[in-house]
C-alpha cells in the first residue's frame, strides 16, 4: 500500500507542474499585455515597459515560473497586481466556500449514487429505464440552467432559501444550511446521474459473476451477497466515477458560485481572469488542481484497499 501511495504522489506532482506550467507560460507569455492591462489602456509604451520591469515582467519566462514555483512551494502565492491583496489571505476566505460545497455535493453524490444504482440494477424493469431515463436527462442539463431553476422555484417564487449570498457555519448554522441547500442541490443534478449509472452498470457486472452466482447456491440471502460482496466489487469503478465527478462539481462551481454570489474560488477566479489578474489566476488553479489530486490520489488508496489488482497500476 505504501508503494501505491508514493506512486499515486509522484504522478500527482508531475501532473501539478505540467498544468502550472502550461498554464503559467499562457497567462505570463505576454508581459506588455499584462502591464498594460494594470495600468490601463491609454498607458503610454515607456510606462508599459516600467511596470513590466516593477512586476518582474520582463525576465525570461523560466525564470519567471521558477521563482513562482519558489513561492509556491514556501506557501506564497504572490500579490494581486490590481489590490496589492497576497492572494494567500485572499484565497483564504474563499476555499471554505468552495469546499463546502464540493465536499457535501461529493458525500450526497456518493450516497445517493449508490442507492440508486443499486436499486436499479436489482429491481430492474421501470425502476431501472426511469434511473436511466433521469441520468441522461441530468447529465444533459448544465448545472447553471438547474441552479437558475432553483432560484426562481425556491428562492422567488415559494422563499424557502435566499436567492444569494452566504452564511459561515460558525455564524449561524441554520443560515448556512440554507444559504448552501440550492447550490449544492444544483450539483448534485448532474453529479448523481453521471454516478448512479456507472454505478448501476458496475453492480449488474458483478452480479452476473460466478461467486454470486455460488453464493446464491449456497443459500446466501440477496441482502447479505449485495452488501458483503456485490458492493464491494462493485466499489472500484463507481470510485472512479465519482473521482471524475470532482472535476466536475468544481468546474459547474464556477457558474453556480456566480448565480448565487457565493464567495468562492470560481467567483474569485473568474473575476481574476476579467481583469487580467494574473496571480490570483495562477493561485485559483493551484488550489483547485490541489483539491482534485488530493481527491483522486484518497480515492485510488481506497480503491486498492477494496481490489487488491488495482495495487499494480
Amino acid at each position: 500500500m505504501f508503494g501505491v501511495l508514493l506512486k499515486k504522489l509522484a504522478r500527482a506532482v508531475v501532473i501539478l507542474l505540467l498544468v502550472s506550467f502550461t498554464t503559467f507560460a499562457l497567462m505570463y507569455g505576454n508581459g506588455s499585455g499584462i502591464a498594460r492591462a494594470v495600468l490601463g489602456t491609454e498607458a503610454k509604451d515607456s510606462d508599459v515597459r516600467l511596470e513590466m520591469k516593477h512586476l518582474g515582467l520582463d525576465r525570461p519566462l523560466l525564470v519567471q515560473y521558477g521563482d513562482w514555483l519558489k513561492g509556491v512551494v514556501t506557501g506564497d502565492l504572490g500579490e494581486s497586481f490590481f489590490t496589492g491583496q497576497s492572494v494567500n489571505s485572499l484565497l483564504a476566505s474563499r476555499v471554505p466556500v468552495t469546499l463546502t460545497l464540493v465536499l457535501l455535493s461529493i458525500i450526497l453524490t456518493a450516497v445517493f449514487s449508490v442507492l440508486i444504482g443499486v436499486v436499479a440494477a436489482v429491481r430492474g424493469g421501470w425502476v431501472d429505464r426511469v434511473v436511466q431515463f433521469l441520468a441522461v436527462l441530468g447529465a444533459a442539463i448544465p448545472a447553471f440552467v438547474i441552479a437558475i431553476g432553483l432560484v426562481f422555484a425556491f428562492a422567488i417564487s415559494v422563499r424557502l432559501f435566499p436567492a444569494t449570498g452566504y452564511v459561515s457555519l460558525d455564524q449561524s448554522p441554520v443560515g448556512w444550511l440554507e444559504s448552501v441547500t440550492l447550490p449544492v442541490l444544483a450539483l448534485l443534478a448532474g453529479s448523481v446521474a453521471s454516478a448512479a449509472s456507472q454505478f448501476r452498470g458496475a453492480v449488474i457486472d458483478t452480479l452476473s459473476m460466478d461467486f454470486v452466482r455460488t453464493l446464491r447456491a449456497r443459500g446466501i440471502s440477496e441482502s447479505r451477497i449485495i452488501f458483503r460482496h456485490v458492493l464491494r466489487n462493485a466499489g472500484g469503478p463507481g470510485l472512479m466515477a465519482l473521482n471524475l465527478q470532482i472535476i466536475a462539481l468544481l468546474g459547474g462551481a464556477v457558474f453556480v458560485e456566480q448565480i448565487f454570489a457565493l464567495p468562492g474560488l470560481g467567483e474569485a477566479g473568474n473575476q481574476a481572469a476579467q481583469q487580467g489578474d494574473v496571480p490570483v489566476v495562477m493561485g485559483v488553479l493551484v488550489v483547485a488542481i490541489v483539491i482534485v489530486l488530493v481527491v483522486n490520489v484518497l480515492g485510488d488508496l481506497t480503491n486498492a484497499a477494496l481490489n487488491p489488482k488495482a495495487r499494480k497500476r
